[in-house]
C-alpha cells in the first residue's frame, strides 16, 4: 500500500461470478477467507462453495445476505455477503461481483480516533439538542456556520444562537420533531456568523433516540447548496423575464417589466433611465458627462417607490461619478459600494439622504444597448440583501438588460412608426369638417391600440347647389402603407366628386384606380395586393334626398325623427380592387333633422351582434351637440381596453332648404328675352334682402343664360339658392356639352363670358345630369355685405 494507491486489497474477499454461476475471478481476500488459491476454484460452478441451504437466486441489481460456506479445510464459514449485478459491456458479458469486509465490522474501541471524527470533523454541519430544545453539543462545521465556540453557546436556543429571521420558523419544526420523531426537510437562505453575504441552507431535523427508541432530542444537519441554489435561481429568473419582458410594444411598460422582474430576486431598488433623443433622432454613439436621461421606470422591494428620487417622466442631470454616467461613458457593467458612491453624493442631499436611510451598500449599473445603439442604463441596488453585487450577478443582470433592451428597441422604432403614420394620416384626414347648408356633421378617428394606424379615413364635401358628399372609407392593412394608400384615395374621391359623379360611378372609378395601384405594388414586390371599403353619399337639401352607394363597407345606420334607428338597406357591392363588377345606388327621402352615421368596422366588431344594437340606442339618445353623440356612441361600442382595428366615425344631421329660399325661372328659347329675365331676378333677391348682390348677380345670370340659349338645348331652366352667406345661380339645359374658360383675342366679339363669371364669383362649375347638364356659380354673401 502506497499513498499513490491507497487500497488494501487483502482487506476484502472478493469474487466475480458469470452469467452461468462460474467463478471467473478469485483475489487474495478470498484466499484468506476460505484458504482455497484461484487455481483451485476459477472455472468451477461457484454453488460448489455453498456448504449448507440453498444457493440463493439475486433479483435486481443487488442482493445481500449471510451464507455458510465451505472452507478448504473442510469446516463451514457462516459469512455475509454483498453482491453487485455489472451489465453487458461491449463483448463482455454481465457477471455478478460479491464481496465481504475481512477488517472493520467488529466494535469500535473506545480510542479509536475515527469514532468521533464522523461526527467532529465532519464537513456537515451538525448540531444536537436536547429534550428541552437546548444546544447540546455542535461539531467543528457548525462552529464555523455559527461563528462562536461550543463552550460560550451551550445551552442556548436555536433563536438565540442564530439571530436568524427564519429562526422561529425553524425552531416549530423542531418542535414537531421532538414530538412525533419524525425528520423533517426545511430550506433558507441566511447570512453565517462574520461573513457578508448569504448562503442556501438545506436544514435536516432528524430525532436522537436512545436504546429504547425514546426520543431524547433533535440533530439539526445544515448542508450548504448555495451554488444549487443560485444557479437555479438565475436560470429561473432568466426565463421569468424571457415571458415577462416585452408583453407589449410599449417603452415605458416594457421598461417598468424590467425593473420588476429584477426585484427582488437580483436587486432591492432597480430603476430605468432612457436616453431622451429629440425627434427621428438615434442615441449617440459616445457620451459626455453630464448626461440628461429620462426616468422610464423603477421600482423597490416591499410597498411604493420611497427610494425613487426622480418620477417616471422626468429628465434628470447625471455628472461624472454617478452609476448612470460611468457605465454610459465606459460602455461596461459597473460595480460600485456606497464609499464609491460618495463624491456623487456631496453634491445630491436628497439623493445621499435616501441612500443613508435605507443604507444601499452595492449599486450596478448596466448599459442598455441592442443592435449597437445605447438606449440607457438599469441601476441595480441593494439594502435588504446584506450580500453585495457578485461576477455571477453581473453575468445575469447583463443577460436579462440585454433582452430587455432588445424588447425596448422594438417599442422604440414600433413607436416611432406608430407616431409617423399617426401624423401622416392626421395631416391626410381633415383637420375640421366644412360647414355647409345641407348638414351638421362631427366625426372621430381612434387608432388601433396594438397595431397602430390603419387606412381608415373620412370626409365631407361641400358639392354644387348646396349639395354635400359624404364618405367613409377603410384601406386594408395598418401603417404607413395603409395611411399613404389611404391619402391617395381620399385625393381621388375629392377629384371625382369635384366633377359631380353619381355615386355608383364615382365608385367604378375608384375602383379602377385601387386596381391599377395593386398591379403597381405588385410590380415593386410589396407583399399583397391593395383592397378597400368605402360608402359615398350626397345629400340634397333642396330636394331632401339622399342617394348612397358602397363597395363592400358597412352600412350606415339611419335615424329619423321621431323614428327608430336601423341599417339602411343597400346593395354591398364588391371591395374596392376587385375590379369589373358593378357598384348600385339607393335613394332616400330624409326629412329635416334625420340623422346618419357612418362608420368603419372596428367600431362595431368587438361587439358582435350587439354592436348595432349598441349604436342604434347611443344614437336615439337626442343631443343638439353631434360631437355628444360622438362621444357617446364610441363609449357604447368600444370596449374599454382599447381597439384592434382603428376606428372611423362619421355623424351628419341633415337639414333642408326651405322652398323660400329656392326661385326658378323656365327660360324662353330667345335671346331678348333675357332683359326680363334678369329684372326677375332682382325682384327676388329685393324680396329675399339681398339687393347688395343684385349688381353681380345680374351679371352673372346673364352671361350664363344667353350661353345656354346660344350654346345649349332646350328646355333651359334658371334657379337660385342662397342661405346666409351663399346666393348660388344654375343654368341647367339638355346639352350634355360642358363649356371651358378659353382666352379671348383682342378683336374677338365673344368668349368672354365664363371668364367674366370666374373673376366675379366664389366659384363655379358645371356637373352633368341624366337630363343634361348645369353651369353653376356661387357668390359669397358676406363679401358683399
Amino acid at each position: 500500500m502506497s499513498p499513490e494507491y491507497p487500497f488494501d486489497e487483502a482487506a476484502t474477499a472478493r469474487v466475480v461470478v458469470d452469467g452461468t454461476g462460474t467463478l471467473v475471478e478469485w483475489n487474495e481476500g478470498a484466499r484468506a477467507l476460505l484458504g482455497w488459491t484461484p487455481a483451485e476454484v476459477l472455472g468451477r460452478p461457484a454453488r460448489e462453495l455453498v456448504a449448507e441451504g440453498p444457493t440463493p437466486v439475486p433479483v435486481g441489481p443487488r442482493w445481500d445476505g449471510t451464507l455458510t460456506l465451505r472452507h478448504r479445510d473442510g469446516t463451514a464459514v457462516r459469512v455475509w455477503l454483498l453482491a453487485h449485478h455489472r451489465p453487458p459491456e461491449d463483448t463482455a458479458p454481465g457477471s455478478w461481483l460479491v464481496v465481504t469486509p475481512l477488517t472493520g465490522n467488529g466494535p469500535r474501541s473506545p480510542g479509536d480516533p475515527l469514532a468521533m471524527a464522523a461526527l467532529v470533523q465532519s464537513p456537515c454541519a451538525v448540531a444536537v439538542y436536547d429534550e428541552r430544545l437546548r444546544l447540546a453539543g455542535i461539531n467543528e462545521a457548525m462552529t464555523r456556520v455559527v461563528g462562536l465556540p461550543e463552550e460560550r453557546i451551550r445551552g442556548l436556543r436555536l433563536s438565540e444562537i442564530s439571530g436568524w429571521a427564519q429562526s422561529a420558523e425553524m425552531e416549530e419544526h423542531m418542535v414537531r420533531v421532538l414530538a412525533d420523531g419524525q425528520a423533517q426537510d426545511v430550506q433558507t437562505y441566511a447570512r453565517t456568523g462574520g461573513e457578508d453575504h448569504a448562503h442556501a441552507w438545506l436544514a435536516r431535523f432528524a430525532p436522537v433516540v436512545d436504546a429504547e427508541g425514546r426520543v431524547r432530542g433533535v440533530c439539526v444537519a445544515l448542508h450548504d447548496f448555495t451554488e444549487n441554489y443560485l444557479a437555479r435561481e438565475r436560470l429561473q429568473l432568466v426565463n421569468e423575464a424571457s415571458v415577462r419582458i416585452g408583453s407589449t410594444l410599449d417603452v415605458t411598460r416594457t421598461a417598468q417589466e424590467l425593473a420588476e422582474v429584477c426585484v427582488p430576486a437580483l436587486a432591492d431598488f432597480v430603476s430605468v433611465d432612457l436616453l431622451d433623443p429629440r425627434e427621428n433622432e438615434e442615441p449617440p454613439a459616445l457620451f459626455a458627462t453630464p448626461l440628461s436621461l429620462r426616468r422610464a421606470a423603477h421600482h423597490q422591494a416591499g410597498r411604493g417607490n420611497a427610494m425613487a428620487v426622480a418620477k417616471p417622466g422626468e429628465v434628470q442631470q447625471y455628472p461624472a461619478g454617478s452609476p448612470q454616467a460611468d457605465s454610459l461613458v465606459a460602455g461596461r457593467t459597473i460595480v460600485m459600494s456606497v464609499a464609491d458612491l460618495e463624491a456623487w453624493l456631496s453634491w445630491d442631499p436628497l439623493r445621499a439622504a435616501r441612500v443613508h436611510e435605507f443604507g444601499i451598500h452595492s449599486t450596478m449599473s448596466v448599459p442598455i444597448r441592442a443592435r449597437g445603439t445605447t438606449l440607457g442604463v438599469a441601476v441595480f441596488s441593494r439594502f435588504r440583501r446584506p450580500d453585495p453585487f457578485t461576477t455571477d450577478d453581473v453575468l445575469l443582470a447583463e443577460e436579462i438588460t440585454a433582452r430587455a433592451a432588445v424588447c425596448i428597441d422594438n417599442a422604440r422604432r414600433y413607436s416611432r412608426e406608430r407616431d409617423t403614420a399617426l401624423a401622416l394620416q392626421r395631416s391626410l384626414l381633415p383637420r375640421s369638417l366644412p360647414r355647409t347648408a345641407a348638414v351638421d356633421a362631427a366625426s372621430r378617428y381612434l387608432p388601433a391600440a396594438r397595431t397602430g394606424v390603419g387606412g381608415d379615413w373620412f370626409d365631407v364635401i361641400p358639392l354644387s347647389g348646396m349639395r354635400v358628399a359624404m364618405i367613409v372609407g377603410d384601406v386594408v392593412g395598418h401603417g404607413i402603407q395603409a395611411s399613404a394608400t389611404m391619402g391617395r384615395l381620399r385625393t381621388a374621391v375629392r377629384t371625382l366628386a369635384d366633377i359631380d359623379l353619381a355615386p355608383d360611378e364615382l365608385l367604378t372609378h375608384l375602383d379602377d384606380l385601387v386596381v391599377r395601384l395593386s398591379e403597381e405594388a405588385g410590380s415593386e414586390g410589396s407583399p399583397g395586393e391593395v383592397g378597400a371599403t368605402c360608402l359615398y353619399a350626397v345629400y340634397d337639401p333642396v330636394s331632401r334626398r339622399c342617394v348612397l352607394a358602397r363597395a363592400g363597407h358597412p352600412q350606415p345606420v339611419l335615424l329619423r325623427p321621431g323614428g327608430v334607428a336601423h341599417r339602411v338597406e343597400l346593395p354591398a357591392g364588391p371591395a374596392l380592387g376587385v375590379g369589373g363588377l358593378p357598384f348600385e345606388s339607393t335613394e332616400l327621402d330624409l326629412p329635416e333633422g334625420s340623422v346618419l352615421a357612418f362608420y368603419t368596422d372596428g367600431l362595431l366588431e368587438s361587439r358582435g351582434r350587439a354592436g348595432h344594437r349598441l349604436l342604434g340606442e347611443a344614437l336615439a339618445a337626442y343631443s343638439d351637440s353631434l360631437d355628444e353623440i360622438c362621444d357617446r356612441v364610441l363609449h357604447a361600442a368600444l370596449p374599454a381596453g382599447g381597439v384592434s382595428d382603428d376606428v372611423a366615425l362619421l355623424i351628419a344631421r341633415t337639414r333642408g332648404l326651405p322652398a323660400s329660399q329656392v326661385s326658378t325661372w323656365d327660360i324662353p328659347a330667345d335671346p331678348s328675352l333675357v332683359g326680363p329675365v334678369r329684372r326677375q331676378v332682382v325682384e327676388q333677391l329685393t324680396r329675399w334682402g339681398l339687393s347688395e348682390a343684385s349688381f353681380t348677380t345680374e351679371l352673372v345670370v346673364s352671361e350664363l343664360v344667353t350661353n345656354a340659349i346660344r350654346y345649349g338645348a332646350h328646355p333651359i331652366r334658371l334657379r337660385l339658392i342662397h342661405d346666409a352667406v351663399t346666393l348660388i345661380c344654375e343654368v341647367s339645359d339638355t346639352s350634355h356639352t360642358a363649356p371651358h374658360l378659353r382666352r379671348a383675342k383682342t378683336w374677338d366679339e365673344g368668349g368672354r363670358g365664363l371668364l367674366l363669371v370666374a373673376q366675379l364669383t366664389q366659384r363655379w362649375g358645371s356637373r352633368h345630369t341624366t337630363e343634361g347638364k348645369t353651369i353653376w356659380a356661387e357668390l359669397e354673401l358676406s363679401g358683399e355685405e
